[in-house]
């Protein structure tokens, strides 16, 4: 008895050890050793040859030794419950003012996967990173580090520990129910006490709570000084993913969704400063609700106005449902493993949870089938001066080029 009372001391003793040890360690050597995991390389791929030399090996062991014990200690996996019977979220009613906003298409759709996919995927993430490391290409944050992006500007990256991966949620692209997925995956949110296994199943106010999610901004108050260190040996392990979409078509359905939808929220936040200040009204009602009947609206002109308006950024950044893709996802500080766009949403879908090996266990949600579709460009800009399109262009000019989407020349020409 005495001596399993002191085995268990010495177990107790040297795990608080040995957590004290990596502390220290961290605390004194680690801003020089950050440096050795910036270079961010696809799951499992294998690490460049090191400079020979023992002092080398033995720092190289050291490190993916504490790599291996924090992704072990931090990162522990939760067994998964069986689940209660799947439920589908009802569609908005035929007819409804959001089903027409929106675009609601509820039908289930076959995604056949094409063998060119895997030949696309490359192409993508080909153009992201060549446009990354070239010089021609200039926008803001393109040069700095990993390491010098503030934590408030990494709440849009999710983390899923049981399966290995990391999404960089868009808004206005499918964000909704890869959030969904995301839960599903994680077993982050429970219903009745068990997971949820249909992602629809899931209501969407529960989906945009940020308690559901844990994202990179959380990892400081979780992990301390050890938070940006384990954030790049998860960005080095785990698949990374993000979905986009042609920039200006985004743009539209961002617009269409916020402002022409009695939102109080956006009304009272964006709508009334943009009413005042582009469309010369000085007394407006204090609800969405009075101003839908009133017929006061803001009009697309008026949200380009504010885009382009060099004192808005100067009160503060930009929604998320407006910022650009470069900032909400850093794709040139993290290299994504997998771009999906919603072009293609049905087969990139299907390819990703096959990548992700969990096909067999869920399908990407039947989401609505989004009207605001690229052929309307030429309409909701032809109101919109010439000039206006230009200056737009160049504001969003990063996210046409990086991600693949050519350049609207329709719309920057008379």
């Amino acid at each position: 008895m005495t001596k399993a009372r002191l085995f268990r001391l010495w177990l107790v003793l040297g795990s608080a050890f040995m957590i004290l040890l990596i502390i220290v360690y961290w605390d004194s050597a680690g801003a020089a050793h950050f440096y050795l995991h910036t270079s961010f390389s696809r799951p499992h791929a294998g690490p460049p040859l090191p400079t020979p030399g023992p002092d080398r090996d033995r720092e190289l062991t050291a490190d993916s030794d504490v790599d291996e014990f924090l992704d072990k200690f931090l990162s522990a996996s939760v067994k998964q419950s069986d689940l209660p019977r799947k439920e589908t979220e009802q569609p908005p009613a035929p007819g409804s003012m959001e089903e027409s906003v929106r675009g609601y298409d509820w039908s289930p759709r076959d995604a056949r996967r094409s063998p060119d996919q895997g030949r696309q995927q490359a192409e993508r993430r080909s153009v992201l990173r060549g446009f990354c490391a070239n010089s021609s290409l200039a926008f803001p944050t393109k040069e700095r580090a990993f390491d010098d992006i503030p934590n408030s500007e990494l709440s849009h990256l999710i983390v899923d520990d049981r399966h290995g991966a990391i999404y960089c949620y868009v808004p206005k692209v499918a964000c909704t129910n890869w959030k969904r997925v995301m839960i599903v995956l994680s077993g982050s949110l429970l219903h009745r006490g068990a997971p949820y296994r249909d992602p629809l199943r899931i209501p969407r106010e529960h989906v945009h709570n940020a308690s559901a999610h844990l994202t990179f901004n959380k990892f400081w108050r979780r992990y301390g000084k050890l938070s940006r260190h384990l954030m790049k040996v998860k960005l080095k392990k785990y698949t990374k993913f993000l979905f986009v979409r042609d920039p200006f078509v985004r743009l539209i359905s961002a617009f269409r969704s916020k402002f022409e939808l009695e939102n109080e929220e956006f009304y009272r936040k964006f709508a009334v400063p943009m009413l005042r200040l582009y469309a010369n009204h000085t007394s407006l009602p204090a609800s969405a609700r009075e101003a839908f009947r009133a017929g006061l609206k803001v009009s697309f002109a008026n949200f380009i106005q504010y885009l382009l308006d060099p004192h808005t950024e100067k009160l503060a950044p930009f929604n998320e449902h407006w910022r650009q893709v470069y900032r909400l996802c850093h794709p040139c500080q993290i290299d994504y493993d997998f771009v999906g766009k919603l072009e293609t949403l049905d087969e990139d879908a299907a390819q990703l949870l096959q990548l992700l090996q969990v096909d067999q266990r869920l399908r990407f949600p039947p989401s609505y089938r989004n009207r605001t579709a690229s052929s309307w460009e030429e309409d909701w800009f032809a109101k919109i001066p010439l000039a206006w399109r230009q200056q737009l262009y160049k504001l969003y000019e990063a996210d046409f080029v990086l991600f693949g989407y050519p350049k609207p020349e329709n719309l920057l020409r008379d």
